[in-house]
């Protein structure tokens, strides 16, 4: 029931954020310069920021932008660590234990600092799709220590099972063993560990947004959204500027239902 709540939350957002287009009253750079910080009415729903941009409009883009791009580099960092993980832990030995070393040094590193680094010393004045594509890359290069670990102890759990020695005494043997036999066995750690990766690249950008290193402006994402809320003072300059808040909340606890029924289930 909690799993089947969550999903469907996730969906109706996901779906929001995907005709943002059609849905948004007005596009996410237009200004109605005579009303700025304009409380909520009904052609503002969320009323106006500071330079009289809509920010319902503004929330639908952002939402597109972390729910969108999240899961790409969710899926890359997966791939990554299915690579890395995956190949360690089958060719075992020496491989194994330099590949285990490697992300032993990797997850040694304070990764959300380095995150913070890294995107720090690229200039400030990219284009924001450019900003969007490297924020990403960055969060899905740096975030696949933690799955190969785990990737690595299942495939050497499957190393020396019954199926893959029948394979190789069949002729199978190398990468397309890798590939064909091994791979498939690890689905359901891969699946898990996407789903691990969603919420947590979301927050990741969140907080890279709300210090100015995320999405570039003037493309909105749930970061820079937070960032508009640190001249608040109460809620009574306008509790409806919570919205961002309360809508990362929700969705990254729904994510985290939905991965932990996922989990009973495996």
């Amino acid at each position: 029931m909690i799993r089947s709540l969550s999903s469907a939350f996730l969906l109706i957002v996901a779906l929001f954020a995907l005709f943002a287009g059609p849905l948004a009253p007005a596009h996410y750079t237009t200004q109605f310069r005579e009303i700025p910080n304009a409380a909520p009415s009904r052609q503002h729903l969320m009323g106006t920021d500071d330079i009289g941009r809509d920010r319902f409009s503004r929330l639908l883009y952002g939402t597109r932008i972390s729910l969108l791009l999240a899961p790409a580099a969710a899926l890359l960092s997966t791939v990554l660590a299915a690579l890395i993980g995956g190949l360690a832990g089958y060719l075992g030995g020496v491989w194994a234990r330099c590949a285990m070393g490697f992300v032993d040094l990797f997850l040694s590193l304070p990764w959300l600092f380095l995150l913070i680094m890294v995107r720090g010393l690229l200039p400030l004045d990219i284009s924001p799709v450019v900003s969007i594509l490297i924020t990403f890359l960055l969060l899905a290069i740096l975030g696949w220590a933690a799955s190969a670990r785990i990737l690595c102890a299942g495939a050497s759990t499957l190393r020396q099972s019954g199926f893959l020695l029948q394979a190789r005494a069949s002729g199978i043997s190398g990468i397309r063993l890798f590939a064909v036999h091994v791979l498939p066995n690890l689905r359901p750690i891969l699946l898990a560990q996407f789903w691990i990766s969603i919420p947590v690249f979301i927050l990741s950008e969140a907080n890279l947004g709300m210090l100015g290193l995320g999405v570039a402006e003037p493309m909105p994402s749930w970061g820079s959204l937070l960032r508009e809320m640190e001249g608040m003072l109460s809620l009574s300059d306008g509790p409806w500027k919570l919205a961002p808040l309360v809508l990362l909340i929700l969705v990254v606890s729904c994510f985290e239902l939905a991965l932990t029924k996922q989990e009973f289930a495996l």
